[in-house]
């Protein structure tokens, strides 16, 4: 086992842990359903206990997502965190209201009201998933900054600015300037529909209660289709763009013609992986539509998206392509060869990754657990019941 072989190691699993958060983005989806599912308090308290019970799922998922990122390629989280901070400084403030908002909601001496908590909900499950789209949308549009390499091997203290975030059109925006990219925008407003569409399988899967089910199927369909109108112009343009190409012996990085189109070709796993992810989340989708008895389909849908992103995150990185490219600096570009650690710390956290099936399996069983019962009226009403 090689240098090369941890980096590519690692990019899987930086991409397995993206799909997964993608997934569980169905927590931001529920809350953004909260107001127009939830007609009264005790059905706005099924969405909140349903949702309530997962959102620390999302929230753990995110941190290791970002602290995994951190430890196997550094020189991305330096640059991106370091210089687009504006734009994670509002994803970290989505998430911080989020968790005070469950936690304090229903507390004694709440001066807010419960409504305030879920109204701040509301405001993450709306902004949480657009803005993560967007962010993630930068891996093949680019983003605009410049490395300065020579300073990571400076000692002395002479030079310690790695990374800079280079000004758009005059204004410095620290990452703010994504969303004058319609193409990042449209990602985000895809993952947005994404989570409310996998939001209402959830709540079809978790809630036992024929008003919300109801509401639930009769609101899956537009939503869906609003996620499909944007997803797939998306996939295409993707698929037909110039990607950012990386010279396999140089490291020089250049524009390729159908770049990503491309590594799908070369590797056909990956495609395979692509394919069956749509088809999974279409036949959860589907299956749920024209059954009405059908309450599985958040589980085809889910296992669906995880495929279809870890694909989506594989092209972005695997086979000779900058997964960070720079619009402003194009040989600074970020590719999984020059930003990665050094082997002998991808190889510890390789061997240390052999836990990760073991706490795979704990989610599965806590998951399991906690939705032994479908939710009720009944459990939200007993006053000795642990809800939200």
């Amino acid at each position: 086992m090689d240098y090369a072989f941890f980096q590519n190691y690692w990019w899987f699993l930086i991409a397995l842990l993206g799909a997964l958060l993608v997934f569980l983005l169905f927590v931001q989806g529920g809350q953004s359903l909260f107001f127009s599912l939830g007609k009264d308090l005790t059905e706005r308290r099924l969405l909140v206990n349903s949702v309530g019970r997962k959102w620390e799922f999302t929230f753990t998922t995110l941190v290791v997502f970002g602290g995994a990122f951190f430890a196997s390629f550094p020189l991305f989280y330096s640059t991106s965190f370091g210089g687009a901070y504006w734009v994670w400084m509002l994803i970290l403030f989505c998430f911080i209201i989020q968790a005070v908002s469950y936690e304090y909601q229903n507390k004694h001496g709440n001066v807010l009201g419960s409504k305030t908590y879920q109204i701040f909900l509301f405001i993450n499950g709306l902004l949480a998933p657009i803005l993560l789209g967007t962010a993630v949308s930068t891996f093949f549009t680019g983003a605009n900054f410049a490395v300065n390499r020579s300073a990571i091997a400076e000692l002395s203290g002479a030079s310690q600015t790695i990374s800079t975030w280079l000004p758009w059109n005059g204004i410095q925006l620290h990452g703010l300037e994504a969303v004058f990219n319609l193409w990042n925008v449209l990602l985000g407003v895809a993952v947005f529909f994404l989570s409310r569409t996998t939001a209402l399988l959830y709540f079809i899967n978790n809630i036992d209660d024929k008003s919300i089910e109801s509401k639930s199927r009769s609101t899956l369909a537009w939503n869906a289709a609003a996620f499909l109108l944007c997803f797939l112009p998306y996939l295409s343009f993707l698929l037909t763009k110039q990607g950012f190409a990386v010279h396999s012996e140089t490291g020089e990085v250049f524009m390729q013609a159908y770049k990503y189109a491309i590594n799908l070709y070369e590797m056909p796993l990956v495609a395979v992986v692509m394919l069956v992810g749509v088809v999974l989340v279409l036949a959860g989708i589907l299956l749920t539509l024209l059954r009405p008895g059908f309450k599985k389909g958040i589980w085809y849908e889910g296992v669906g998206v995880v495929l279809t992103v870890l694909a989506l995150f594989l092209i972005a990185g695997w086979n000779n392509t900058s997964y960070y490219p720079s619009v402003g600096s194009l040989q600074d570009s970020l590719t999984i060869r020059n930003s990665s650690s050094s082997p002998f710390t991808l190889e510890v956290m390789f061997y240390v990754s052999f836990l990760a099936p073991f706490v795979l399996g704990y989610m599965w069983y806590a998951w399991r657990a906690l939705d032994i019962h479908k939710l009720t009226k009944e459990e939200i009403e007993d006053p000795h019941a642990h809800t939200y």
